[in-house]
């Protein structure tokens, strides 16, 4: 029978054979155009790396250079000894932003037009003195309050500086003074989105969008907005596209992948998944994701598979995580891949040693991840049938390095309480009472403790023990019990 991720691979296969080979290289979209995604959470790009496209987009900054005309059916007049003051300007902003400035500052008046606020606002915009910028339009404005080219760049500075407030009032101004363009409605929908604010934002994407449809911004804008209201139908239509044109970005995929996670359909997400790890993209996050998926559509092996890319991708991380898959594939009937599983652990563990970042043991896991590992070793034996004299052998070790490890003593008392041998019981109820030293442990300790006696008809002294747990950690289960055994003391007097 064809492995699902035979069939997975396959399909992947003949997506990015079909669209890399048509699309990436003939609209030349660079590697940097779209961050990758340090986790597999909604990937998000920095606010700073979204702006830069922006500014540095062709066709933004011409409409912004020819934004120095004049409109005089909404716009202020022009006295004509301005107009000199223009004409002896406009031939320095090019090359000669600081000669121009100079210019200006020396024959502006402060009654003058503001369309020569205006025009120096724009030449230290473009010198990057957002701070005098801003001042200028603003006096524009104050000058002309229908001077709906003042705020929009007004609305431009405020997005620069964080000011999403000040930039969303600017561009509603703007637009409610009949001027709108695909920048100021999406820089307007990258506001919104900036203050959480999904429905405006999705609004102001669209329109940006139906502006200037070939724009990536908008599109992937408006594709985390529609994500973030849970409209993943909308979202998943929306990466197609992107997919289709920029197959090659990992942040598309894995958005995706989260959409149909979203949409309950978490094979499909497998496939993007596996989509983005036969591009190199993988992260550990979206590679243990991956393994998740496989393990709740029943597929331990392929979970294994995933979890084990994980471990390779960085054989230095922390056990923690990989060992929460082992114990997972364990509770869901893949003890023999959780075992596997744990060999990787150790190998790539082995691996990062050689690499020289061995840790206390020489084998690049340190006093605490060695227990841990051996408690996993133990649990998985004990699991499978197999929780012989091997796992009390790794128990015993693991108390050796830290005798007050409580959890190695409640499954050592667990090991020896089920042979049921009187030698193998004492043991156990040892194990228990040390286990109750520790607090941690003490109540389940006792009641441990108490089963032991109540399957030795012991009743007497497995109450006080019962009733112990109940005062350190009261439990329903525990108080049935107890009285069930209080019962049966009862009718034996």
């Amino acid at each position: 029978m064809t492995q699902p991720r035979t069939i997975i691979l396959t399909t992947i296969s003949s997506i990015l054979v079909a669209t890399v080979t048509t699309h990436v290289h003939a609209r030349g979209f660079d590697a940097a155009d779209v961050a990758p995604s340090a986790q597999l959470s909604a990937p998000t790009q920095s606010a700073d790396t979204e702006l830069s496209r922006i500014w540095n987009d062709p066709i933004f900054q011409k409409q912004f250079v020819g934004g120095y005309g004049v409109n005089a059916d909404i716009e202020p007049r022009v006295a004509k000894d301005e107009v000199a003051i223009l004409e002896k300007v406009r031939p320095l902003m090019g090359d000669s932003l600081p000669a121009a400035e100079a210019a200006l500052r020396k024959a502006m008046k402060p009654d003058c037009s503001p369309i020569l606020d205006y025009t120096l606002g724009g030449v230290l915009f473009q010198q990057d003195k957002l701070v005098d910028a801003l001042v200028s339009f603003r006096k524009a404005v104050e000058k002309f309050p229908t001077f709906r080219r003042a705020y929009r760049n007004i609305g431009l500075i405020s997005v620069r500086n964080s000011d999403f407030d000040g930039a969303i009032g600017a561009f509603n101004r703007m637009i409610e003074l009949g001027g709108a363009d695909a920048y100021s409605y999406g820089l307007l929908g990258f506001s919104h989105a900036s203050r959480q604010d999904f429905q405006p934002a999705e609004s102001a994407y669209r329109n940006a969008l139906l502006l200037q449809p070939d724009n990536v911004e908008w599109r992937l804008g408006l594709t985390r907005c529609v994500f973030k209201q849970g409209k993943f139908d909308d979202a998943a239509a929306l990466l197609d596209v992107l997919i289709t044109n920029y197959p090659d970005k990992s942040d598309f995929w894995l958005l995706q992948a989260h959409t149909f996670l979203g949409l309950k359909q978490p094979l499909k997400a497998a496939m993007n998944l596996e989509a983005l790890d036969e591009l190199g993209k993988s992260t550990i996050d979206s590679l243990y994701t991956l393994g998740d998926i496989y393990l709740s559509e029943s597929l331990p092996d392929l979970a294994y598979g995933a979890y084990a890319r994980a471990i390779v991708l960085n054989p230095a991380q922390p056990v923690a995580r990989p060992m929460r898959s082992a114990e997972q594939l364990a509770s869901r009937g893949g003890s023999a891949s959780a075992r596997k599983l744990v060999e990787a652990i150790r190998a790539a563990k082995k691996e990062s040693a050689v690499a020289g970042n061995a840790g206390e043991t020489g084998s690049g896991l340190d006093a605490t991840d060695t227990r841990k590992l051996l408690k996993l070793d133990a649990r998985l034996a004990m699991a499978g049938g197999n929780g012989g004299a091997e796992s009390a052998a790794m128990l015993e070790e693991i108390l050796l390095l830290d005798p007050l490890d409580g959890e190695a003593l409640m499954l050592l008392g667990q090991h020896y309480a089920a042979s049921g041998q009187p030698g193998e019981v004492d043991k156990a109820m040892l194990c228990y009472e040390r286990a109750a030293g520790i607090e941690a442990f003490a109540a389940n300790a006792k009641v441990r403790h108490a089963q032991i006696f109540a399957s030795q008809s012991r009743f007497s002294e497995a109450i006080p023990l019962l009733r112990q747990a109940q005062e350190l950690k009261p439990r329903e289960d525990v108080a049935r019990y107890l009285e069930q055994i209080e019962r049966i003391s009862k009718a034996r007097r």
